[in-house]
C-alpha cells in the first residue's frame, strides 16, 4: 500500500504529495520541522515536539494554520492512516507558496505536511559496540546569528559538517562553537560521563534543545546522577569515562573513539547502558496513544 501522507489537510498517496517550486520552505529553507518517534502504539513525548515546533515559528513569525490540538490530532491521523505503531515521523511547516524574492509576506499561507514511516538510523550492533567520531572543522552556527532553539529548515550548517565525517569514514562528528567549545555533534546532543556526573553543553551556544536530550536528563536525576550543563572543550571529551549521543532517531548510542582516541575502556560504559535501559522504558509509557 501507498504510504499516506497528510498535506494541507489532507491524506494523500507519496506519489501525490507534492510541494510548489515557489514554496519559500524549499527556496530559502524558510520554515520549522520536528522529527517524532512512535513506540508500540505511543507518539513519544508529542506535546514536547510541538511545543518546540510552535515555539520556533513564533520566534520566525510564521503563523501555523492548526492550532496545537488540531496539529497531534494530525499527527495520529497520519500514523493510523499508514497502520503503524512503531514510526519516525517528519513533521514540516514551510512559509508557503510566494514569489522569488525574500518577503515572507509573499506568503500568504503556511503549508504543513506530515510523513509517518519508519527508520532505522543505526544498526543494532552499534548500541553494542559504539560509535567512532571525529571533530569538523565546520563550525556550528553562532547563535548571534542563528537561535540554536530553532529547528528550521535550513541546516545546511550540519550536512556541510555531516559530509566531513562522512569522508573521514564515521556516522557522525563532533561540531564546536565558533570559540572552540563543543556545542552538538551534526544531528544528535552530546553527553560526558565522569564518575556520578553527566555533563551535557548548555543550549545557549548554539545547540537545539533536544527532547531525547531533556529526557536522558529526568531519567539521569532519577538514577542519582548528578546532571550538569557547563561548557567544555574537546579535552574533556578525550579524557572523559563514557560519551555517548542522543537524538530522536538515534535514541542514546555510545562512543568508544574521538579523533582516533579511545573514550575510556574502548567500549560502551555501564552509565550509558543504564540511561539507554531507562530511556526505553520511558518510552513505553510516556507519550500520546495512537489508537483508542
Amino acid at each position: 500500500m501507498a504510504l499516506q501522507v497528510w498535506l494541507d489537510g489532507r491524506l494523500v498517496p507519496e506519489e501525490e504529495a507534492r510541494v510548489s517550486v515557489f514554496d519559500h520552505g524549499l527556496l530559502y529553507g524558510d520554515g520549522v520541522f520536528e522529527g517524532i518517534r512512535a513506540y508500540d502504539g505511543i507518539v513519544f513525548r508529542l506535546k514536547e515536539h510541538l511545543d518546540r515546533l510552535y515555539n520556533g515559528a513564533r520566534v520566525i513569525m510564521l503563523d501555523i494554520p492548526l492550532s496545537q490540538e488540531e496539529m497531534t490530532q494530525a499527527v495520529l491521523e497520519t500514523i493510523r492512516a499508514n497502520g503503524l505503531r512503531d514510526a519516525y515521523i517528519r513533521l514540516v511547516v514551510t512559509r508557503g507558496v510566494g514569489d522569488l524574492g525574500l518577503d515572507p509576506r509573499k506568503c500568504p499561507r503556511a503549508s504543513v505536511f506530515i510523513i509517518a514511516a519508519g527508520i532505522a538510523l543505526y544498526p543494532e550492533e552499534v548500541y553494542i559496540n559504539g560509535l567512532r567520531l571525529i571533530t569538523c572543522s565546520v563550525r556550528r552556527n553562532s547563535p548571534d546569528a542563528l537561535d540554536g532553539s530553532i529547528k528550521s529548515l535550513n541546516y545546511l550548517n550540519n550536512i556541510m559538517a555531516k559530509m566531513e565525517a562522512i569522508r573521514a569514514g564515521v556516522p557522525e562528528g563532533i561540531m564546536l562553537t565558533t570559540d572552540g567549545y563543543v556545542a552538538e555533534c551534526t544531528g544528535d546532543n552530546i553527553f560526558l560521563v565522569r564518575g556520578e556526573r553527566l555533563i551535557t553543553p548548555p543550549t545557549s551556544i548554539g545547540n537545539l534543545p533536544g527532547i531525547t536530550r531533556g529526557a536522558v536528563m529526568e531519567i539521569a536525576a532519577r538514577q542519582g546522577l548528578e546532571v550538569r550543563e557547563e561548557l567544555f572543550r574537546l579535552a574533556s571529551v578525550y579524557t572523559a569515562e563514557e560519551v555517548f549521543v542522543t537524538g530522536t532517531a538515534a535514541e542514546i548510542v555510545p562512543v568508544v573513539e574521538v579523533d582516533g582516541r579511545p573514550v575510556g575502556a574502548g567500549k560502551p560504559g555501564p552509565v550509558t547502558k543504564r540511561l539507554l535501559d531507562g530511556f526505553r522504558e520511558l518510552t513505553k509509557t510516556d507519550g500520546e496513544p495512537i489508537y483508542p
